[in-house]
């Protein structure tokens, strides 16, 4: 048995409107370090987004770091986001992260879950 290891090739980049989104939140939260995007199952088609407030880095973290602001994944989840792209949109009075993951082949309807093959 062999164990293998994932190298991303492009990680993770965020729009200049999340990074200064991010930029803005993290003037707020003067303990925090960065954002995780994380990666859970669940919804209709198989896997959501998550973000979290990073006050302390884990161990099997990989940071990207886009015009200075740090994003937090797990390793394991490297596979699933290789290449996303953070945004972050208003629609109406709605503002929101948007994911533009390359990895994903099909999205539920209301847009709050994803399956990769």
């Amino acid at each position: 048995m062999t164990a293998e290891t994932f190298t991303p090739t492009v990680g993770v980049t965020m729009t200049p409107t999340a990074v200064n989104h991010v930029r803005k939140q993290l003037a707020k939260k003067p303990e925090a370090k960065g954002i995780r995007l994380a990666i859970k199952k669940s919804g209709c088609s198989g896997f959501k987004y998550e973000t979290q407030w990073v006050e302390e880095a884990q161990e099997d973290d990989q940071v990207f770091t886009v015009d200075g602001v740090d994003i937090y994944v797990e390793r394991k989840h490297l596979p699933v986001v290789n290449g996303i792209e953070i945004d972050f949109i208003t629609e109406g009075v709605n503002s929101m992260f948007y994911f533009r993951n390359p990895n994903a082949t099909a999205e539920c309807g209301c847009g709050e879950s994803f399956s990769i093959a």
